[in-house]
């Protein structure tokens, strides 16, 4: 049986990769490396950096395309529709390369936390065997760049997405609300007088933008930043705090 890693390896800092995740890379007999097109060719080149630094004889890598993703008959179903194609992709690598023991995939943030390697993964025929090892998250990072605590003493907090934040507008029972996945700056939906805001794009990279304020006051720089640095990089990974103000 095939042994599949998913190892989270931070936002993109090498330094954010575990003890555990350097020696995963290192039992790797297979390391897949998705491609994302022309202007994302650095998210692979991170990768491979990562890869080099951990190890002094790399592993096999194997490249595979990540298929686009259709939203025609909703968002739900596109999503599940891609996972299919992206495990697809997957087989296909794996098959070939069909004497590895061990294959691995780098996942940026950690498997846990708005990612889908492991519903891709549960879709692989035969099953292998998956191993998870824990990455630094995107919301770990912002807190750390930003220097705050992620909820106030003894309060929830709530992790969510921009579009749930656009189509359902601000969530029940809580004051604090980290959002992920927002490539529209939804907090423009809310009532922007009532909310403080800790935005982070690249954390924990070279490339990281931060800004923090009362979000009546800083939204329109976020909007205007986030359009340049996307512009200047190609892709932008940004993530962001909100908490009710007074609270």
């Amino acid at each position: 049986m095939v042994e599949l890693l998913l190892i989270g390896i931070g936002t993109g800092n090498p330094d954010h990769i575990t003890r555990e995740g350097i020696a995963a890379i290192r039992a790797a007999d297979l390391i897949l490396i998705p491609r994302k097109g022309a202007g994302k060719s650095d998210l692979a080149g991170l990768r491979e950096r990562i890869i080099t630094d951990a190890t002094d004889a790399p592993p096999q890598i194997a490249y595979f395309d990540i298929p686009a993703r259709r939203a025609e008959d909703g968002y739900l179903k596109g999503v599940d529709e891609w996972h299919d194609a992206i495990a697809l992709r997957w087989q296909a690598a794996m098959e070939d390369h069909p004497d590895t023991a061990r294959v691995a995939l780098l996942i940026w943030g950690d498997p846990s936390l708005y990612d889908s390697s492991l519903r891709i993964a549960a879709r692989l025929d035969p099953q292998p065997k998956v191993r998870v090892i824990p990455g630094i998250t995107a919301l770990q990072a912002l807190t750390a760049a930003h220097g705050i605590p992620v909820n106030a003493l003894g309060a929830p907090f709530l992790v969510t997405t921009g579009r749930r934040l656009r189509d359902e507008g601000w969530p029940p029972a809580v004051d604090t609300a980290a959002v992920m996945l927002d490539g529209e700056c939804s907090f423009r939906a809310l009532d922007m007088s009532d909310y403080h805001i800790w935005w982070g794009a690249y954390v924990g990279m070279e490339e990281q933008i931060l800004v923090a304020g009362p979000l009546a006051e800083v939204a329109d720089q976020i909007v205007e930043t986030r359009a340049r640095a996307r512009t200047d990089h190609g892709w932008i990974m940004d993530i962001y705090l909100l908490k009710k103000r007074g609270n």
